[in-house]
């Protein structure tokens, strides 16, 4: 991006040098045109999207980090941000469940729909579901059309990021080169974190592990990782059954590593670890955190670091 700016600007310089007029003309002040008004779904859509508009886009997000985005029902001011933007960009693959009657109620013909995952393969459930109490909602985290948590492998990270530069190509033409020149640049990080984990896990071949959010598989078949269950467990009310089931899943699979994620404080969790003698550590499914593009690869640089330890 740096670049295709410098280069604007020499020859904007020469032009001027060349034409007196056009000197005069450029310290006129002018309207600058208005910029592409993007709107994203949520925090690691809205990562990826900044990543390569820079600031030659506005880009906004629908679903507020940290907010449960599989159940989330829409406001009134994500009906309105939709209505009056140029482009929407989704995760898909059946994520954002909100979204369809949200554009409809929205009423945006020229809106241009980015999908983040087109083309990516999804990947059903590879890791059985353990449930624990009887009276659990079977709908909790159904996936209609696959796994939708791509994002957190690196090299599917890549691929979102080029389906949103093309889609931003298409709507926005004028800043071709920008979005070129910052995807390039995102990708290359996404290739180096990509080879980190590679060169890190494959010292752990196999580490078994269970989460309590069916979030990883694409990460755990990207290294060669083992998410032997995803053990759901309720919130509260939780009767002696209900503990004493989630201790048997988990010690059905001699499993090295329990994983939670940022902000969940479930009591069960604790006590599971104790009674297990095994460590609670936290995994980063990157719904929460930081709206820097860089946060991604911060919060992914702590998962490789908790997987190494969890794994030895």
């Amino acid at each position: 991006m740096a670049t295709g700016c410098s280069e604007s600007n020499q020859n904007q310089g020469t032009t001027a040098q060349q034409l007196p007029q056009a000197q005069e003309a450029a310290s006129t002040p002018k309207a600058q045109p208005a910029k592409t008004k993007v709107v994203t779904t949520f925090l690691p859509i809205y990562l990826f999207t900044k990543a390569v508009t820079g600031d030659v886009a506005d880009v906004e997000i629908l679903v507020p980090p940290g907010t449960e985005v599989h159940e989330y029902q829409a406001t009134p001011e994500n009906v309105k941000a939709i209505a009056t933007a140029n482009v929407l960009v989704k995760n898909g693959l059946g994520l954002e469940e909100f979204l369809e009657d949200t554009v409809k109620n929205a009423q945006n013909y020229k809106l241009t729909e980015i999908d983040a995952s087109k083309d990516i393969k999804p990947l059903n459930e590879i890791s059985p579901v353990e449930k624990t109490a009887k009276d659990e909602d079977d709908r909790d985290h159904e996936h209609g059309k696959g796994n939708p948590h791509v994002w957190l492998d690196p090299v599917l990270a890549k691929q979102q990021v080029t389906n949103i530069r093309d889609g931003l190509i298409a709507a926005d033409a004028g800043n071709k080169a920008t979005y070129e020149a910052n995807a390039a640049a995102y990708i290359k990080e996404l290739e180096s974190l990509n080879s980190e984990f590679q060169q890190t896990l494959q010292q752990a071949p196999s580490c078994t592990f269970v989460t309590f959010h069916d979030a990883f598989p694409y990460l755990a078949k990207r290294y060669n990782l083992m998410q032997v269950a995803v053990v759901e467990i309720p919130e509260d009310q939780l009767s002696p059954t209900d503990v004493q089931n989630a201790v048997n899943a988990v010690k059905k699979y001699k499993v090295k590593a329990l994983f939670s994620e940022p902000g969940v404080d479930n009591k069960l969790l604790t006590s599971l670890s104790k009674d297990l003698k095994l460590s609670l550590r936290t995994l980063d499914s990157l719904e929460t955190g930081q709206t820097d593009p860089q946060y991604y690869f911060k919060a992914m640089k702590a998962n490789l670091k908790t997987l190494e330890t969890a794994c030895k």
